[in-house]
């Protein structure tokens, strides 16, 4: 599927979608956030500043930054700040990048190093013009921090890389703690929610990694045009294929151009999907209006016993 009918499919489903039309501006206040300020946010703010680092928490408008970067953490993205696919929901720049920074891993472990950081998170864009996605400079991130932190523990959160196993294998070369994908949302929206991604695929990964050690985790958005039925099946599928951290959180609008809310689901809600969860079998489930996918990813790993 090119671009432009991938741009065409997300136009028609916001334009048929009139209940989301009517939730512009009305945001229930278990979504509003304070302004993020304080001593922390601003140091590490100068810091991600000073080494030259790209964090999803800004880039992709997260709601929970003052909290994470007051508690003096943060989610690292790596690989630039441009992005060959064309989700609906996300807020990063889309495009074709032009260069690999291959001195970026140096940068954010000494960021984290800095920080003295006790859990690390580092994310990054898609580069699918690259034969393995990326998946080297997330290895040697991965090395260099465990060089200059040793008693930090790693999560990574990384692409599909189209399924490429041989890009899975480098990742294994210097293993994470925590290996961690995000489905993003149900099967039969991704024809608009994530239209260069493959549903089964992304589950094959998150089984592909537990089968070689690791701990496993995913992250789905709700309120987004799903149903409760399809999350549910959702989290079957995840338990499944063996992930064991589950995040879900509320989709929220970045910009005018993105897929619209289609409802605000209630804590209710949120606290429902975390009941099922952990009957599922899911040993930590993360549900609730704000969650993101690293919210509380360092309180997370010690639920799982990564480290101890």
């Amino acid at each position: 599927m090119d671009r432009k009918t991938i741009n065409k499919h997300q136009r028609d489903y916001a334009n048929t979608n009139a209940n989301a039309r009517t939730l512009a501006g009305r945001r229930p206040e278990w979504l509003k956030v304070k302004l993020p300020t304080g001593k922390n946010y601003t140091e590490v703010k100068n810091l991600v500043k000073k080494n030259k680092l790209n964090t999803v928490c800004e880039e992709a408008k997260c709601p929970n930054i003052a909290e994470c970067w007051n508690r003096r953490t943060a989610t690292f993205m790596i690989l630039g700040d441009t992005c060959t696919r064309s989700c609906g929901f996300c807020n990063i720049k889309v495009g074709l990048p032009t260069h690999l920074d291959l001195d970026e891993p140096r940068r954010v472990a000494e960021a984290v190093a800095q920080l003295q950081l006790n859990h690390a998170v580092i994310t990054s864009v898609n580069r699918d013009e690259l034969r393995d996605g990326g998946a080297r400079i997330f290895s040697e991130t991965v090395r260099l921090i465990r060089e200059s932190t040793p008693g930090c523990t790693i999560e990574i959160l990384i692409p599909d890389f189209k399924g490429y196993e041989p890009a899975f294998e480098t990742i294994m070369k210097n293993p994470p703690d925590i290996l961690n994908h995000n489905l993003e949302t149900v099967a039969p929206l991704y024809h608009v929610v994530r239209p260069q991604a493959k549903y089964e695929r992304s589950l094959d990964l998150i089984e592909w990694f537990h089968n070689h050690g690791l701990k496993t985790k995913s992250g789905i958005m709700v309120g987004i045009g799903e149903n409760q039925d399809q999350v549910i099946d959702l989290m079957h599928d995840l338990v499944e294929h063996n992930c064991e951290i589950l995040t879900i959180g509320q989709y929220l609008q970045p910009t005018v151009n993105h897929l619209p809310v289609d409802r605000f689901v209630s804590p209710e809600e949120f606290a429902f999907y975390k009941q099922e969860g952990l009957k599922m079998g899911f040993a930590v489930v993360e549900s609730g209006p704000l969650v993101r996918s690293s919210y509380h990813a360092d309180k997370q790993a010690r639920l799982v016993s990564v480290g101890n």
